[in-house]
């Protein structure tokens, strides 16, 4: 079921994604009500199942190839997909699923909980206006499009 799923998520595109807007395809695809931001609750039930999908062997962890499987994934859905893939906002989306940003433990695998528990930093990571949701907003390139800085 899980690996039927795939091609869906690859193939999932919208009108604004194949007009190159930066944030839309990460939009679609994790914005679940279709209300124009995602929340921490969003990003976790699809990291959830992002999970899922690549854990082929159903063991809770996502081993070093299970890994690979989901990068090269990644990087094809962002090439395909993506405005400014691998660059400014949309690195930083990236970067933020990478094995090392989520292997809390260091182990070399990453199981459920760490994938899970991650999703705060990864959202912290991606709200550049630091207003706790994503939109596309976050996304536009530009001067003062940093990381939100903490107030005194």
């Amino acid at each position: 079921m899980r690996i039927l799923f795939l091609p869906f998520v690859l193939a999932a595109s919208t009108a604004l994604a194949q007009q190159q807007v930066p944030g839309a395809h990460f939009m679609e695809n994790w914005d679940a009500d279709a209300d124009g931001q995602v929340t921490l609750a969003e990003l976790q039930d699809k990291r959830e199942q992002v999970f899922y999908m690549f854990d082929s062997d159903e063991d809770g962890m996502l081993d070093a190839e299970e890994y690979r499987m989901f990068d090269e994934t990644r990087a094809l859905d962002m090439q395909n997909n993506a405005a400014n893939a691998g660059r400014g906002p949309m690195r930083r989306l990236s970067d933020g699923l990478q094995l090392a940003a989520n292997d809390t433990d260091g182990d070399g695998q990453v199981s459920r909980d760490e994938f899970l528990t991650r999703s705060a930093d990864w959202l912290a990571r991606i709200d550049i206006d630091g207003d706790g949701v994503v939109t596309l907003a976050d996304f536009r390139p530009g001067p003062g499009k940093g990381p939100a800085k903490a107030k005194p």
